[in-house]
């Protein structure tokens, strides 16, 4: 008996596990009769929906409804939870630790493979801001959301306790670093959330908090079009944000939040969004990447000038052909990650089967983004909408881009009693640190270790 034909795909991310789902589907036949397998290496058991993050993290979705079990989803398909360390693609292998390997102590183990799909997705790009590291607060992940509303409701809580000012005004003071999708929407939702929450509190006023955007370029949300980036910045702006274009973060050392302009900020939270690059798995390859250390694909997805390796997604530097420019490549977001997916999962079948592939063109069609809640700007197709329009558009957009029909009810029933119902603004602040209380509980108070039991 031959052995199967091994497909590898490295993320579980967007283009991880669109391509899974596609592939499983092409290839049902080959699946079925045991000549092909799908394998998906994954540090995390499911897909997380990141547009969604800012509405986690502001209470309007449940956390367990912003991700996608992967097992669910991928019935078809072996999943792996692990994490790919190198790939030699030359010798068609990738080295890989898992959770039982961590636990075996055996140390990373080596899988073989016919197709390689490597889509590990991105990291935070971070830069050498002194203090960032101690202090600093992603936004990529739903852990990170959910721990930044915790935190936001937790400063709330100590700005209503304490006596001293200065603890006060640096707890109610929260500084976001980057100005685009990420950072505006979790600040803006974030902002809505808090305004709503300070009712509950009887010496917060919502006119107490101070919420600060800080951004390098000369605008914000430039995926929408600079008309709409400008509306953008008079809407927060008019809710008493304070945007600081063309301005970066020097230093957040004693949390204090030192910008370039010279301003000096006491403040307990700093969020940093600016930007994403690929992850450190592309560099532990053999494959080719270009000057951003993106892997250098054609336009059929395929890695340049290596046989039997596809990428996709942030990862990949994937040719615009739509765009008429020479050079051009698509923009790293998740609009084009999507549909690069279904590209590369119907060429992989076809390269399987000895069928011509196609390249992938898809003119970009716009971009919506949420201003918190009935607030929002859009441009799509060349129409520019802002308000409650552009908000609608925002969530029935990716209302339809969540994948499975399971997510789309439980995401819409969320949206409908949240209209109907007043805002949760509970910080589940323990669930970061589950068995605190037992341990404190489990251990002997001061003094006890020399005590006889009875």
């Amino acid at each position: 008996m031959t052995e199967p034909a091994r497909i590898l795909v490295v993320g579980g991310g967007y283009v991880g596990m669109y391509t899974a789902l596609r592939l499983q589907r092409q290839l049902r036949a080959e699946l079925r009769s045991g000549a092909a397998e799908i394998v998906v290496v994954t540090p995390e058991p499911y897909m997380t929906y990141q547009p969604f993050l800012p509405e986690a993290a502001a209470g309007s979705i449940s956390p367990r409804h912003v991700v996608v079990p992967l097992r669910r989803v991928l019935d078809r398909c072996r999943i792996l939870i692990g994490e790919v360390r190198s790939v030699d693609h030359g010798k068609r292998t990738a080295t890989l630790s898992t959770l039982a390997t961590d636990e075996e102590g055996t140390g990373p183990v080596e899988l073989t493979y016919d197709e390689l799909v490597i889509a590990p997705g991105s990291v935070s790009r971070t830069l050498p801001v002194p203090g960032l590291a101690e202090h600093g607060i992603g936004f990529k992940t739903v852990e990170e959301a959910i721990g930044l509303r915790n935190h936001v409701i937790e400063q709330m809580d100590i700005a209503s306790s304490t006596r001293d000012p200065a603890i006060r005004d640096a707890a109610l003071t929260f500084v976001f670093v980057g100005g685009g999708y990420a950072g505006v929407e979790a600040l803006a939702e974030l902002e809505d959330m808090a305004r709503y929450t300070a009712r509950y509190y009887h010496n917060i006023k919502p006119g107490d908090l101070r919420w600060v955007l800080v951004e390098a370029t000369d605008r914000i949300l430039p995926e929408v079009g600079g008309t709409m980036g400008r509306y953008a910045v008079r809407e927060l702006r008019a809710r008493n944000v304070d945007v600081r274009l063309e301005t970066r973060l020097d230093s957040c050392e004693d949390r204090v939040a030192v910008l370039s302009d010279g301003t000096r900020i006491p403040t307990r939270t700093v969020v940093w969004t600016a930007g994403v690059r690929p992850a450190p798995l592309l560099a532990a390859t053999d494959l080719p990447l270009n000057a951003r250390g993106r892997i250098r694909c054609t336009a059929r997805l395929s890695v340049e000038g290596v046989e039997h390796a596809w990428a996709a997604g942030d990862a990949a530097a994937v040719p615009d052909v739509t765009s008429g420019e020479p050079g051009a490549e698509c923009a790293p977001n998740a609009q084009h990650a999507v549909r690069q997916a279904r590209v590369l999962a119907e060429n992989i079948a076809a390269s399987l089967r000895g069928r011509p592939l196609k390249e992938y063109a898809h003119a970009y069609a716009g971009s919506v983004a949420s201003l918190g809640l009935h607030k929002g700007v859009a441009h799509v197709y060349g129409r520019r909408l802002k308000g409650y329009p552009a908000w609608f558009m925002h969530r029935a957009y990716h209302l339809s881009r969540v994948p499975t029909f399971n997510r789309k009810a439980r995401v819409l029933a969320e949206w409908t009693l949240s209209g109907l119902f007043k805002r949760e603004i509970v910080s589940l602040g323990s669930l970061e640190h589950p068995r605190a209380e037992f341990e404190l509980a489990a251990s002997p108070p001061p003094g006890d270790d020399d005590k006889p039991s009875s």
